[in-house]
């Protein structure tokens, strides 16, 4: 018997996000708002000129939400979960619940991942629906699509493939020909989760130098490898976690075998808590 926290990442953002929350806790969202130079509650529940859109508006206002989606949960009597997991951006707060760092330096850290992850361009991302990981590579190998990296093992039913746009747009037709239920190509300026922006990484492997991180309180499963968070690892999981896959169904799975059997989602949406169930 375990809890597992689960926090949202990139596509859970929705107009009015968090407005049960920003008057609840003023100090958190004052910090912010000195740190963004920007009003998060407008951002949030007015979204002016659509930057709710933008990676570099997105990111941040998704780990504040579920940050305080996070101290709502805990203040409204939850106790404190057994592991945490975080969706790509999600994994942010993940760590913030688990002690890694405080509120301010988390929101700096995502603050420069977005706008490095904004600034890529010319690659795009699809997400293939009704085929597992494993038959989507098949399928990519049997095409000569090298090109083209699984991005996100979500769950046996959706898995995202991550690559320079025109090949993505150009082999996502021929998915659905090879078996795939749809092929849907995802609103992004970037082919995040891929070997393509292993530059963005290396810049924010600079900039994580500038920062020190606390002991982990609670176990953490990190993306880039579906294994448990280390105090030494927080820095290369988090430069990996830019251009590797996005392994989250061995995460689910790997936590049911430790004894996990109650997944909440902390933050916006019902993503995950879909994807969970149709992780066998």
């Amino acid at each position: 018997m375990a809890t597992v926290f689960m926090f949202p990442g990139q596509g859970s953002q929705s107009l009015g996000m968090g407005a049960d929350l920003f008057e609840r806790y003023p100090g958190l969202v004052a910090e912010a708002d000195a740190i963004l130079g920007y009003s998060i509650r407008e951002l949030c529940l007015v979204n002016p000129e659509d930057k709710l859109k933008r990676t570099d508006y997105t990111q941040p206002a998704l780990y504040i939400v579920d940050v305080l989606s996070y101290h709502a949960k805990i203040d409204d009597g939850a106790g404190v979960p057994d592991f945490v997991i975080g969706h790509s951006l999600g994994e942010y707060a993940a760590l913030y619940a688990a002690g890694a760092f405080d509120f301010g330096t988390g929101l700096k850290l995502v603050q420069k991942r977005g706008a490095l992850m904004n600034a890529a361009s010319g690659g795009g991302m699809a997400a293939i629906l009704g085929m597992d990981g494993d038959a989507v590579a098949a399928v990519l190998a049997e095409l000569n699509a090298a090109s083209i990296d699984v991005a996100n093992f979500n769950s046996p039913g959706q898995t995202v493939i991550s690559g320079p746009k025109a090949d993505i747009e150009a082999i996502a037709p021929q998915m659905k020909e090879k078996g795939a239920k749809r092929a849907v190509i995802l609103p992004v300026s970037g082919a995040f989760h891929s070997r393509y922006m292993k530059p963005a990484a290396e810049e924010f492997e600079a900039f994580l130098s500038g920062f020190s991180f606390g002991s982990l309180k609670i176990p953490c499963i990190a993306n880039c490898s579906a294994r448990p968070y280390t105090d030494d690892t927080i820095t290369s999981n988090l430069v990996k976690q830019i251009y590797s896959s996005v392994r989250w169904v061995e995460t689910v799975q790997g936590l049911r075998e430790q004894g996990a059997d109650t997944f909440a989602e902390v933050g916006p949406g019902t993503v995950l808590g879909g994807l969970v169930r149709q992780i066998k």
